[in-house]
């Protein structure tokens, strides 16, 4: 079969590769009809997100039907459309059963201590083969799959998959009620269905910050306050925009690969921290191989966080759902705890 194959940094390829087969009694083997490209690819192509194992297929968003099942998969058949969520759980370990799934004690072969399961992630995640391909074995599937109405297209279903409950997720850490004021850094993917989900929850006034015109025209459509974070200084501006006061809540949907301003008051703020922020980037990404623009790591990985602790005010609540590696070690913890903000 096909599939989008890891090889190193900033090389990946189409490859033809063994079609997956049933390996546990809960496994199910799913034919990919759509998937998509997440921003977590991108930090591990970039280099920003080591440990990928050469020869692991890509992906964590899909969207297909069910082809075979294991003996203990007893609430699926096959020929069910079944919408495919990135985080792999067993549904019985504790953390599962109190709803805890990228928590769970027995999906990740390399033991508990090692975190979350995911579908094309590094070695540390499994890894387990992903979903940019045209089939998928998928562990504990009857925990996982969710099945889909004949009336949901796959362009609509797949949005369950990852994208949208990670927005979801972020609004929902933030402690959103109805009337706050948020701040969210970041308007990819991620940063567009966070504001969609504030404003599901009933949030009052939402700014969003990034600098690319399509995503700012985006966040606007949806009402948001945009700004440009190199035509402004995001945090004077959140400042004056909440008289001084600042945001209730703020959200870095942005992660290890954000970008500093180069032009503009922006800049200039930032220029005292660029040194920091260069040997940041060298102990993060320690292997780089730049094609053509392409696979660029980001030049500020921990400026978000330090924007937006900065413009919450005090008894503020910071909500981080953008992606850092554990090689991510720098937070404005004097500013957080003297602000007496909450971090989720």
């Amino acid at each position: 079969m096909k599939a989008v194959v890891f090889h190193g940094v900033g090389d990946i390829r189409l490859d033809n590769v063994s079609e997956p087969k049933i390996k546990e009694a809960t496994d199910a083997i799913v034919r990919l009809t759509a998937s998509a490209i997440c921003g977590t690819d991108l930090h591990m192509i970039r280099g920003t997100l080591p440990g990928m194992k050469d020869g692991t297929v890509l992906g964590h968003e899909g969207v297909g039907v069910v082809e075979e099942v294991g003996k203990d998969v007893r609430n699926l058949k096959k020929g069910d459309r079944v919408a495919i969520p990135s985080t792999i759980a067993c549904g019985y370990c504790s953390y599962c059963r109190a709803g805890y799934y990228a928590q769970c004690d027995n999906a990740n072969p390399n033991g508990k201590e090692k975190g979350t399961a995911f579908f094309g992630g590094p070695a540390d995640s499994g890894p387990f083969d992903g979903l940019q391909a045209e089939f998928a074995r998928v562990p504990f599937a009857s925990t996982g799959l969710v099945k889909l109405p004949d009336e949901v297209a796959d362009d609509e279903a797949i949005l369950i998959s990852d994208i949208f409950p990670t927005g979801y997720m972020a609004a929902e850490m933030a402690e959103v009620e109805p009337g706050r004021t948020v701040a969210v850094f970041g308007c990819g993917p991620v940063g567009q269905f966070t504001i969609a989900s504030l404003k599901l929850l009933g949030a009052g006034r939402i700014f969003a910050i990034d600098t690319i015109p399509s995503r700012l025209e985006m966040a606007r459509a949806q009402g948001a306050e945009v700004i440009d974070f190199n035509a402004e200084d995001p945090v004077e501006k959140l400042k004056e925009l909440t008289a001084g006061i600042g945001v209730d809540r703020a959200i870095d949907a942005v992660g290890v690969d954000a970008n500093m301003p180069h032009k503009g008051p922006g800049a200039r703020s930032v220029k005292p921290r660029r040194e920091k922020l260069e040997a940041e980037v060298k102990e993060i990404a320690q292997e780089i191989n730049p094609k053509a623009g392409n696979w660029e790591p980001g030049d500020a990985p921990s400026l978000v966080l330090d924007w937006a602790t900065e413009a919450l005010a005090k008894a503020g609540t910071l909500s981080i759902i953008g992606v850092y590696s554990d090689a991510s070690r720098t937070f404005p913890i004097g500013t957080a705890m003297n602000k007496n903000l909450t971090i989720e």
